[in-house]
Parts: C-alpha cells; structure tokens; sequence
C-alpha cells in the first residue's frame, strides 16, 4: 500500500473520492501549519534535515531517508491494511465482524478515546519545542525532529478519524486540538504529565523512554479495537513510535556510558566537576519520569475501562496472545493498594483491573531497558546500579495517590516525605546544574561533553554525517 505524496494531504486512504472530507482536512490543514510555525521546534523552519519518511504502509521497506526542509515536510494520513475478515477478538462482540463504522450506541465513548490519545501528540511537540536550540550533536537534534515531525503525523491520524467518522462533533475537537496548548493555565492539554515542562535533554531522553512507552501500550490496546479504522491507525503509528523509544533508551544510556568513563578516568565519582552527569541524578530523573508516566495508566480499578473493553473498544496489550475467554466475566487479577500502611495484592475483577493489567505490561517492559543500563554500569566496574522506583512512589492518580511512599515501596509520613524527597527527585539545584550543561552542539561528528557518542549513524550514515544542514 503506497502512499501518494502528489495530493495535497499525502494519504493512503483514497481521500480524492471524499471530496466533502478531503475540503473538511483541506480547511484544517491551514491551522495546523500555523500551529506548527508557532508551537513547533523553534527556529527549524528553514533546515534541511536527514528525515525518514512514509512511503508505505507495508512492514518491509515502508521508509525513506532524506533532506527534508522542515517546512517542506508532508504530513498525511496512512492506515495499515486492512485485514480480510476480521473480527473482533475481545469483548460482548467477540467473533463479530470489526466495524467499518461508529456504532451508535458507542459514538461518545470511542470519540473520547480518540481526542485523549490524538492530544498527547501535539503536546508532545509543544513540550519539547524549545531543546533544538541546546541539542548534544547534529544526531540527535535530527533524531529529536524526527520525533517531532511523526508526533504530528500522529495528530493528523486522529484528526482524520474525528473527521470523516464524527461529523460536526469531530471537526469541533479537530479544531479544539490545536487549541489547547501544554502548561497553558486556561487551556492546557487533557493529561497532566503532558503539562510538564521537558526543559533539557536527559528530561527529553527520559520522556521519550518512558512516557512515549505509555504511548505504545495505549497505541497497541487501541490497535485491538473493534473499530476498525481505529485499529489501522494505531498499529502504523505504533512502526513509528518505535524509533522514538529507541531515542530515549540510547539517550539515556550514552549519558550513562558517559557518566562512567569519567568515573574510572579520573578515579571519582564526582563527574560533575568535568562536566558529566551523576548516576544519582540519573536515578531521581527516572523516578520522576517513571512515576509520572506510571499514572498515565489511569485508576487502579476503573469502570471506564471495564466499559471500553466490554464494549470492544480498547483490548488489552496483545489480546489475542492472551489464553482466556476475551471477556473476563469471571475472571481475577492480582492489584496492589495500601492497607494499615502496606502494600498488599488482593484478587480484583479482571475486568475492573484492565488499566493495572496494562501498567504492569509496561513495567515489565520498562525494567528490560533499566537492565541494559546497568549493564553499561556493571561493564564499567562501578558499584551503582539504576532501579525503577515502587509503583506507589509519588502517585497522583489511583490507590496511591493519597499516601506517600519511598521509593522502596515502604509508606512514611507526610514529614519524613518532605525531609527525604530531595534525595529521591530532582531538586531545582539538580535541574539547574543539567541546564547549565545544555549549550549546541552543532559540527558534524562532535558530541557534548556530558554524552557519548552513539554507537552507530542513522540509516547506516557515519556519526559525522551532516544530518542538519542549517542554511543560513
């Protein structure tokens, strides 16, 4: 399924014979360009950069690689093909026919799911809008518009749904995405952690392995959906959103890999007085980072997801490998809460617990990256080692978002927070000392001094690659 770039909204979804939805995109388009002009990386408008492209939806050679000038570039609409016969897998309509259209009686629940999953992207972008200015190396302000340029694909995927399947009610929140804007006080974005601020680029590696990794399990739980232009979607998005999870488990790992070699050169572990970063403040970032994202997942215990699945709206991740009835009438599942100040598991309905189901996927898989890390530690000979911090530990949603915890898991008072917080997130000293460290790096082949160069180019270049051309 190749994808024309000859329109005027590259897609792979025969837009020309819906000329009333083509006109209705055509009228957002304008929109979105000046959104991106304003809110998008800032003063990239007229570079060239090293980009992969879409030109097809198929697994096998679906992208290409070139100089793209960043106003230039071709935002559209791909879906995956469409599978023969499918049918719903999960669910009061299991063994149905996937569904073309919106039914009905689902219409509200499945345009919410939409507009909460289709705002994370312009987000994204707005948060990180302003690192291109402090970039580490020509590779990774290429990698960091690369992500930029596929979150805002990811915003079109969304807006073409609302569009052509939600009518006025869709165009509305079309529109209403690009104006709500991250941090904004009168409008800000519907989930929290994408009101943060991603102020540096240990903060923009951190966001892009952990809360992009929110992003897959959500994109895959989606991609099980009954509905099945909805599931198309998502399971492209999900090639993409590969790289941008890539980016943040090497990012952090280079100033890991950094970090060390300072630590055996010059025999100390103060690395910060020849310009590195600290394993110590690497740790209190992946608390922050991990527990941030960590309530993305939503309530322990969750009506609403129970619904959205009942409903076949939203599967769990990688439904149809799961070895059950793909109902969960009768079914439990093991959930963590507090009880006289303890962690305990106690058995829930497995249809209640979809969302601790889904968190505890992405831990798992969160811990595989935090291995690789300590890995690059132990290789080093260095006493450390990184952890993921308990699932309790600086919660604002759920069954513990009402207690305080260390990292360790064990509950402690409010006092004993406020004394030992500091040593567990970053302090603003912490964060200030990793601002002072970002300053360009913009010749070809160099690298910051507080990171190690990759390991490899991208699409096979050399790490001196000119993956930025800047033109001015």
């Amino acid at each position: 399924m190749n994808i024309d770039y000859s329109e005027s909204i590259p897609n792979n979804v025969n837009l020309s014979g819906d000329r009333k939805l083509q006109r209705a995109l055509e009228q957002w388009q304008p929109g979105y360009q000046e959104w991106w002009k304003q809110l998008g990386p800032t003063d990239s408008l007229d570079m060239d950069v090293y980009l992969r492209t879409a030109i097809s939806v198929e697994a096998g050679g679906w992208a290409n690689y070139d100089h793209v000038r960043m106003l230039d570039y071709r935002w559209g609409i791909f879906l995956a093909p469409q599978e023969e016969d499918r049918k719903i897998a999960f669910g009061s309509h299991k063994g149905e026919a996937a569904w073309q259209e919106v039914p009905g009686e689902y219409r509200a629940e499945l345009r919410r799911l939409i507009v909460t999953q289709g705002d994370t992207e312009p987000a994204s972008v707005e948060q990180q809008r302003h690192l291109g200015l402090t970039c580490p190396s020509l590779y990774d302000l290429r990698n960091l518009f690369q992500v930029n340029v596929e979150e805002g694909r990811h915003l079109w995927a969304m807006v073409y749904l609302l569009q052509a399947h939600f009518g006025r009610d869709g165009r509305e929140e079309a529109d209403a995405m690009l104006e709500r804007h991250s941090g904004d006080p009168d409008k800000p974005r519907i989930l929290q952690a994408f009101n943060e601020e991603t102020p540096d680029w240990l903060s923009f590696f951190m966001f892009t392995y952990f809360t992009d990794r929110d992003g897959k399990y959500q994109l895959a739980s989606l991609a099980e959906s009954a509905f099945d232009p909805l599931s198309r979607s998502c399971r492209f998005m999900l090639t993409e959103e590969a790289h941008h999870m890539f980016v943040g488990e090497t990012g952090v790992g280079r100033v890991i890999q950094r970090a060390c070699e300072i630590m055996c050169d010059h025999k100390t572990d103060d690395v910060r007085k020849f310009g590195a970063i600290d394993l110590e403040t690497i740790q209190k970032f992946v608390n922050f980072h991990f527990s941030v994202s960590v309530d993305l997942f939503g309530q322990e215990i969750s009506t609403n997801a129970a619904n959205y699945y009942t409903m076949g709206l939203k599967g769990r991740f990688q439904e149809t490998r799961i070895d059950d009835d793909h109902k969960l009438n009768n079914a439990a599942y093991n959930v963590a809460e507090v009880k006289a100040d303890e962690i305990i598991y106690s058995e829930r309905s497995a249809l209640t617990a979809i969302n601790e189901r889904l968190r505890d996927d992405y831990i798992n898989d969160c811990q595989r990256g935090v291995d690789k890390w300590n890995k690059i530690i132990a290789n080093a000979g260095i006493n450390f080692c990184i952890t993921l911090p308990n699932r309790a530990f600086h919660r604002a949603i759920g069954a513990f978002s009402s207690v305080r915890a260390r990292p360790d898991g064990k509950i402690i008072t409010q006092a004993d927070w406020d004394q030992g917080q500091g040593n567990w997130l970053p302090t603003p000293d912490d964060r200030a000392y990793v601002s002072t460290l970002m300053k360009p790096v913009t010749e070809p082949g160099q690298v910051a001094s507080w990171i190690a160069p990759p390991a490899k180019g991208i699409n096979g270049q050399p790490i001196d690659f000119e993956y930025v051309r800047f033109n001015d």
